[in-house]
Parts: C-alpha cells; sequence; structure tokens
C-alpha cells in the first residue's frame, strides 16, 4: 500500500510559509463551474491562465474603486448577496505562488494553505473569520493497490474551493450531475455542494472495503486449501492497508461531527440534515473497518492453526514410522553382532540361527510380521 507520508517543514519554519512542490509533480489544473438553478458555466485553466484572468479583472475593479467578490469567472461584482454558487477545484500540485495567490483572492488563512501544501493531513475542520476548512481523506484503489489522497475543501459565502492531490478527478461524476440540470444540487448553494463532496469522499470508503473484503475471503479459501508464504504475506498487507485506512478515516467521523455542532452563518439548518445522514455513512464505513480487520485477523490465525495441523500431521507421520523401526532396528542389531559365528564357536550359548540354513528369510519375515501387526494397530487406534 502507498503510504501517504506527511510533508514537514524545516525546524524554525514561520508558519503559514510555503514551500515548492515536490519535484516530478504534475502542474495543477483548474476548473471552475458557477451555477444556479437556470445557468451553467464551466471553464477550465492552468495555473498561469487563472492568475492572469482574475488579477486583470482585479485591476479593472480597482480603478473603479469597487470592493470585489467573485461570484462567476472573470466576473466580480460588489458585496451584494450571491445568486451564484462558485465552485473552484484545482487537480493535482499548485505551485506556492498560486496559492498564495488564491489566498489572496478569497482570503484564505496561510495556516490553512500550509495544511494544503502538506499532504498526509489528519482529516480535520477548522474555523477561520472568513470561511471553513476542511481535510478529508480520499480512499482509492489504484493497480489493486488501496491508496489514501488528501481533499482539502474551502467553504465560504457561496464558494466552495477544493484541492485534491491524487491523479485523477475525484469528482467528475458530481460535475457531471451538475451540468445535467434537474436536481437539487443546482438550486443549492454552497453549503449544500460542500455536503455532495464529502458525502462522495466518505462513500468512496464503500467500495474499497468491498474490494479488501473480497481479498480476505479469498485468502481465506486460500490458507485452508494449502496455505503458503505468499498467503501471509498478503494477509499483513491487507492487514497494513485496513491500518492505514482506518488512522485516515477514523478521524473523518469527528469531522462531520463538527460541522454538525458548529453554529455558522455558511452551513444552513437545511443543509444540516442532510449532513446527518454522511454521519451515517461514516459510522458504517468505521463497523465495517472493524469488521474487516477482525476478518483479517482470523484469517491469519486460521493460517497457523493450517500451518500447525501440517506440522503435527508430518510428526505424526514420522514419529509412525520411527515407531515401526524400532522393533526392526533391535533386530538387525541383535543378529548384527554375529557372536558365535564360524568355525570358532565353542560357546553352547552362541546364536545357532546364525548357522540356520533358512535363517536370513526367517528373520527377514519375523521383521515383515513385527512391522504390519504395529500398522494393524496404529489402524485400529487410528493415529494415523
Amino acid at each position: 500500500m502507498k503510504r501517504l507520508l506527511k510533508r514537514y517543514h524545516p525546524p524554525g519554519t514561520p508558519p503559514g510559509t510555503l514551500l515548492p512542490p515536490r519535484s516530478g509533480a504534475a502542474s495543477a489544473l483548474i476548473n471552475v463551474t458557477v451555477f444556479n438553478p437556470q445557468d451553467f458555466d464551466e471553464h477550465d485553466f492552468d495555473e498561469l491562465q487563472f492568475m492572469d484572468k482574475y488579477s486583470a479583472q482585479e485591476s479593472s475593479a480597482n480603478a473603479k474603486n469597487v470592493e470585489l467578490k467573485p461570484t462567476h469567472p472573470g466576473k466580480f461584482v460588489s458585496h451584494s448577496p450571491p445568486t451564484d454558487t462558485t465552485w473552484i477545484h484545482i487537480q493535482g500540485a499548485p505551485s506556492a505562488e498560486f496559492l498564495n495567490f488564491l489566498g489572496a483572492q478569497f482570503n484564505l488563512h496561510p495556516l490553512a494553505l500550509e495544511d494544503v501544501q502538506n499532504t498526509g493531513q489528519r482529516p480535520k475542520f477548522d474555523t477561520y473569520d472568513h470561511h471553513h476548512f476542511i481535510v478529508a481523506a480520499l480512499p482509492t484503489v489504484v493497480d489493486d493497490q488501496v491508496q489514501t489522497a488528501q481533499i482539502s475543501i474551502f467553504l465560504s459565502d457561496n464558494v466552495v474551493i477544493t484541492l485534491a492531490s491524487c491523479d485523477h478527478d475525484p469528482f467528475a461524476t458530481i460535475r457531471r450531475r451538475l451540468r445535467s440540470g434537474g436536481n437539487n444540487l443546482r438550486s443549492r448553494h454552497g453549503d449544500y455542494l460542500l455536503y455532495t463532496l464529502l458525502d462522495l469522499v466518505i462513500d468512496e470508503g464503500f467500495p474499497v472495503l468491498a474490494i479488501l473484503a473480497q481479498q480476505l475471503d479469498d485468502l481465506e479459501e486460500l490458507v485452508l486449501t494449502g496455505p503458503s508464504q505468499t498467503a501471509v504475506q498478503r494477509i499483513h498487507e491487507v492487514k497494513r492497508e485496513l491500518l492505514v485506512l482506518r488512522r485516515m478515516l477514523w478521524p473523518q467521523r469527528e469531522v462531520v461531527n463538527a460541522l454538525l455542532r458548529e453554529e455558522t452563518r455558511f452551513i444552513s439548518a437545511h443543509t444540516r440534515t442532510y449532513l446527518r445522514d454522511c454521519y451515517d455513512h461514516c459510522v458504517q464505513v468505521m463497523d465495517l473497518m472493524e469488521n474487516y480487520r477482525d476478518m483479517a485477523s482470523n484469517v491469519m490465525d486460521i493460517y497457523l492453526t493450517s500451518i500447525s495441523y501440517k506440522m503435527n500431521e508430518v510428526m505424526r507421520t514420522l514419529t509412525v514410522i520411527a515407531t515401526i523401526f524400532m522393533p526392526l532396528t533391535f533386530l538387525a542389531g541383535l543378529y548384527g553382532m554375529n557372536f558365535g559365528n564360524g568355525n570358532h564357536a565353542a560357546s553352547p550359548l552362541a546364536m545357532p540361527e546364525l548357522n540356520w540354513y533358512y535363517g536370513y528369510p526367517l528373520i527377514l519375515a519375523l521383521m515383515a510380521l513385527v512391522a504390519l501387526a504395529m500398522i494393524f494397530y496404529f489402524k485400529i487406534k487410528r493415529w494415523f
């Protein structure tokens, strides 16, 4: 399993400092979606196009002494209540310059921007003066391996900003729903969009856990039929994946619970009703995860039991063989002493069988008879 390693700043770095992206990281792609019950507008930008577009509009608005609030790509209006919902999605690893620009445009706190850049954060919910900040963990399956990506979400007045550290767009399904229209998503505001995004992130845990459950079933069948080193290695991998998932998804329940408890103007009472359903999904994911962790431990116990049983079978077989040969070895050793054999035999206590004409076949027949008698006795006792 690919682990999410937290990116730390060097000790002594001032809080809110942004670092350059990791080497080899792909540049960020930006999708800006603006919608209301009647209209839908969508544009794709790269970082430079996005900053040029908003910088040009900001300069034009400042020349007219208008206080800006973005409500539409490329459009700025004064502080009248927004009627459109703006969703800005950043996919990839944004540069420090872009994050600083984004923070200046939407009054995003520097500490929140620092957490965006430092992927591997524990899921959490922070409240700032101008926005809420949420970190969520998105479980996915890539190349038959479970991975966890960080999803960062900013919520302010009808503006939702999402940043995803994974390689694919996790919200493509929601964007298709917005394009199609005819659903509650277009008629709601930014807080309902936040619920929809969180609901998708949490529900992604169900198919991932279903894959792990199928792997556990296959491993259980494998260890029952023929335990191997490959099986135990895979069991350890599944247990490690479940452990990492638990560490990342367990705090997610507290994030949703905090959203339910927080009295804020950014989240309406109507949306809290849906967030309760989101909380139930978190509990279900955690219950399934705990069940599968128990299953993984049980599969490991089955493996150890199978190995012990197989070892006992081997030891029993070897013990039976050794027991059968014990009297045969005694007879062979007894008649292998050769006392009194040859022309110099003078003692009346010497072995007369050594000079018998049929002595050799008789002793072989005796050995076979003893061996068959012991095998028959073991069969009656069901020792093998």
